[in-house]
């Protein structure tokens, strides 16, 4: 898959009506009446069965579960993250937890449901709630408290890299770049034409970023299923990703919804609808599954949303630890998943 440009007007136009499009046919499977109830209808030759896009060829598959499912124990769960020490930290029930040999400890007491968290190599913990950001220590004191970004704000996704701190702000569609005091440097990602920014294409609430191992920030364009690398001072460098019904691509309104990065510079995609985790080398190539519906979805295959009201929920999150494990946070059944790559034989 090539690494693409910018984007031209006519690019948005084509993502945006293929997603529409994939959009309508997913709907029409569930409008359809495959049982004839309703007249002679179509053949059922001409059904399209939802499960047959979800399935996922074993031999696509490069990752095993590796350990024991994790209970967090919580009611509504919303993003994982990973310290230094390879600690598990969930924000979700108004609070942040931490995995300790004893079980999940609630490190953090919130006053609201947290969106996104990152922790710093010194235990730092960056806690975005709907419209601001929260600074607390590795013990759970409060150190920071960054001012309101107003009421349409819906802050998703924080990556911090040395003093620069990064944060999504779904309800905006723009990326703010701080310092560790709190002060805004700049901002990344508005619509500008003559530096070929198309803007962010935000149906749903799922806005993910994070650092490269180039030093670019990675950021989510979710509506144009693609990811994006931008300097920290704004400029879109490229972008990869494809609209497409088939696993190398992403289909739905909005995917891959949340993603990661592991040591060699390749992606852990999430998407919702089909939920499937899916790795990508560092230009964006396919590279293979980590698992897919079958997996972590037991209960049958989900359908795809197609209208943004469908789309708000059901985002599993993904986490990479300095083994190269992948977790994955399954955010309906608020459990995490272990994945370790297979070892070629």
């Amino acid at each position: 898959m090539d690494k693409k440009k910018g984007v031209t007007k006519t690019e948005i136009i084509v993502g945006v009506a293929m997603a529409v499009l994939i959009g309508v046919a997913l709907a029409s499977v569930m409008l359809w009446d495959t049982y004839g109830e309703k007249g002679s209808g179509l053949s059922t030759d001409f059904i399209y069965d939802i499960r047959e896009l979800s399935k996922i060829d074993p031999s696509l598959i490069i990752y095993r579960e590796s350990a024991e499912i994790i209970n967090t124990g919580l009611k509504s769960t919303r993003e994982i993250a990973i310290g230094s020490n390879d600690e598990i930290y969930i924000a979700g029930d108004n609070s942040i937890s931490k995995v300790t040999p004893q079980g999940f400890v609630r490190l953090v007491e919130l006053t609201d449901m947290p969106g996104c968290i990152a922790v710093t190599v010194d235990g730092i913990i960056y806690v975005g709630l709907k419209d601001r950001i929260e600074v607390y220590d590795s013990k759970g004191n409060q150190i920071g408290k960054w001012d309101s970004r107003g009421e349409k704000a819906h802050l998703t996704s924080i990556s911090v890299y040395q003093n620069n701190i990064f944060v999504a702000d779904a309800g905006n569609r723009i990326v703010l770049r701080y310092d560790t005091e709190g002060k805004l440097v700049n901002t990344i990602g508005r619509k500008n034409a003559e530096k070929n920014i198309p803007g962010f294409l935000i149906p749903s609430t799922y806005f993910d970023i994070a650092i490269g191992k180039d030093g670019l920030l990675r950021v989510v364009n979710s509506g144009l299923h693609r990811i994006e690398a931008y300097t920290f001072d704004g400029d879109l460098e490229f972008s990869w990703g494809s609209t497409s019904v088939s696993v190398e691509g992403f289909c739905g309104c909005c995917n891959p919804v949340n993603f990661a990065i592991l040591d060699d510079g390749s992606f852990v995609t999430c998407e919702k609808g089909i939920v499937r985790v899916k790795i990508y080398d560092t230009d964006g190539k396919f590279a293979g599954v980590v698992a897919g519906p079958e997996l972590l979805d037991k209960e049958g295959p989900w359908i795809p949303c197609d209208n943004p009201e469908q789309c708000q929920t059901r985002g599993f999150d993904v986490a990479v630890d300095s083994k190269n494990r992948i977790l994955v946070l399954d955010t309906v059944r608020n459990i995490v998943r272990t994945f370790t790559k297979i070892k070629a034989d």
